[in-house]
């Protein structure tokens, strides 16, 4: 046999996500050697990492036989060992590209990708064939009842067989498959958000609608995840799930809870995402930090002040030893729901003068830039990793928002007396902060995302609250 290419290629198909691979085939006296399967060279030029724990060969005694058309709860990367076939996909997915065909003649100097949901089908060219298959599911009874078949000879599908179907050996059950007409399409992938009661989740989920969003209630972190949930059915899983009570963290309650929700539970979901290779973007704080830089890089050790930052620390750690994470940690949160600057709006309105923190400075991360800012991570290639998320511009103390706020309430800035943390932690059993929580932005910006600037931000916000009763 002459050799191959030259050098490994991996091409793309008129079906999202099947790839067409060029292996080089090296030749001598003796026959031939090639690589079927080399992760780290197929991996850089594009092929998903889709970790294969099963490897299947079919013999085919004869020229023109023909199996098919199947698609599989799995992915598969298929070659030939030894003569060759007329490969035929049809994609059978939910979405645009339903029905959609192509067709590779393949001999062992050439493989295909086939993504889960695909319908896959080979007709030999050469008796004594050998189509091999990897999978990165293992067979069951209860797996194949959940295939999607076509019928080969579907008119709409139109594949060009080279040997008519009449001359051809199938099997009775393919003969019997429906037409594309009649059949049902494999459901896509869906995205999972996590927390979703929350409001961040709640910006997720508005953002995300095709997306399953599940509530504590739902699904609780803390319990068995593999029983609670069909993770094979799920592309992207966002974590916006924690114990976010930095106080309560504190007491001899909160404390093992906040260790169970944001280490033990995010451990189990790790291990999850791990088994069915998930990408898993996650949402973390500053209070990782202690607060000691006035700007923090993401390269910072971690060195959290209290018991909050310390779990969200340890959880950041289990997340990072995924393959596909994003970790994005952010500050000052304002979202749906009851937050700080909604506070101070009710005390302008209610003729209350506060005392609030000035020497703690920052930026504020608003819950639907964090989600947009996790959908482009997740989808734009960025690499895995941390990533510093808020809005942009210059920091300013709670103080600062907190007068902002009573100006556009229509009080007087002088309404908010500036205090100290220590004045203000007297007497107040108050978990530890970080005094500077601003977070560098340059390695999210070099993604591609803009955040917002942080005083059209806090203008845009003040606008949706209701206004003050007169």
């Amino acid at each position: 046999m002459t050799d191959g290419p030259a050098e490994l290629g991996v091409d793309t198909s008129d079906i999202p996500g099947l790839l067409v691979l060029r292996l080089p085939v090296h030749g001598d006296n003796r026959g031939w050697f090639k690589e079927s399967w080399q992760r780290a060279k197929m991996t850089a030029l594009g092929l998903p990492d889709f970790g294969p724990v099963q490897h299947n060969v079919s013999f085919n005694d004869a020229t023109g036989v023909t199996r098919g058309i199947h698609a599989e709860p799995w992915d598969k990367l298929v070659s030939v060992a030894t003569g060759r076939v007329f490969g035929a996909w049809v994609d059978l997915r939910e979405g645009e590209s339903f029905g959609r065909v192509v067709t590779v003649e393949l001999g062992p100097d050439t493989a295909v990708f086939v993504p889960r949901g695909v319908g896959n089908a080979y007709q030999t060219l050469e008796p004594a064939t050998a189509y091999s298959y990897l999978v990165n599911a293992h067979w069951s009874a209860a797996a194949r009842a959940s295939y999607t078949f076509l019928n080969v000879a579907d008119e709409t599908a139109a594949v060009p067989w080279p040997i008519p179907l009449d001359r051809a050996e199938l099997s009775q059950a393919d003969l019997a498959h429906p037409r594309l007409a009649e059949v049902r399409p494999f459901p896509a992938r869906r995205s999972v958000v996590l927390g979703a009661g929350g409001q961040v989740g709640r910006a997720l989920a508005a953002l995300l609608p095709d997306a399953v969003a599940l509530t504590r209630t739902d699904l609780d972190l803390t319990g068995d995840l593999d029983e609670a949930y069909d993770w094979d059915t799920v592309d992207v899983v966002y974590n916006a799930a924690a114990h976010t009570g930095v106080d309560a963290a504190e007491t001899p309650e909160g404390r093992p809870e906040a260790w169970a929700t944001n280490v033990a539970a995010v451990g189990r979901l790790v291990e999850v995402c791990r088994r069915h290779r998930l990408p898993l973007v996650h949402f973390s704080t500053d209070y990782v930090y202690d607060g000691t830089r006035e700007l923090h890089q993401e390269d910072e050790p971690v060195a959290p002040l209290g018991v909050y930052g310390q779990t969200k620390a340890a959880g950041d750690a289990l997340v990072a030893t995924l393959p596909r994470h994003h970790v994005l940690r952010t500050s000052w949160v304002i979202g749906d729901g009851g937050n700080f600057l909604a506070t101070m709006a009710r005390l302008a309105d209610n003729g209350v003068s506060p005392t609030v923190v000035a020497d703690q400075v920052g930026r504020l991360g608003f819950a639907d830039d964090l989600a947009r800012a996790a959908h482009h991570l997740a989808t734009s290639g960025a690499e895995p990793g941390v990533y510093h998320v808020t809005c942009s511009g210059d920091p300013v103390s709670w103080a600062d928002l907190a007068r902002a706020v009573f100006v556009a309430r229509g009080r007087e800035a002088d309404a908010v007396t500036p205090v100290t943390t220590e004045e203000y932690a007297a007497g107040k059993q108050l978990a530890p902060r970080p005094r500077h929580s601003t977070m560098d932005l340059t390695k999210l910006e070099a993604t591609g995302f803009v955040p917002s600037d942080g005083a059209a931000a806090l203008a845009a916000y003040l606008r949706t609250l209701p206004p003050p009763a007169r």
